[in-house]
């Protein structure tokens, strides 16, 4: 091999360009997993906090 294709071949192994959308993607799938896994808790959850503003909201105004 002559020196220009190794110096090329070193540069794409060292390249690290598309790991960081690798890294977002595999985020966005454990992120994704875990609001299907507790759907119910956060539905729940995120329905509680706009009843205690909506009650709060009407102390507020009356």
């Amino acid at each position: 091999m002559n020196k220009r294709k190794v110096a090329t071949l070193r540069n794409l192994w060292d390249e690290e360009d598309g790991a960081g959308v690798v890294e977002v993607i595999l985020i966005l799938v454990v992120i994704i997993g875990l609001v299907l896994i507790f759907k119910k808790q956060i539905t729940d959850l995120v329905n509680n906090i706009f009843d205690s503003i909506n009650k709060d909201a009407k102390q507020v105004y009356s």
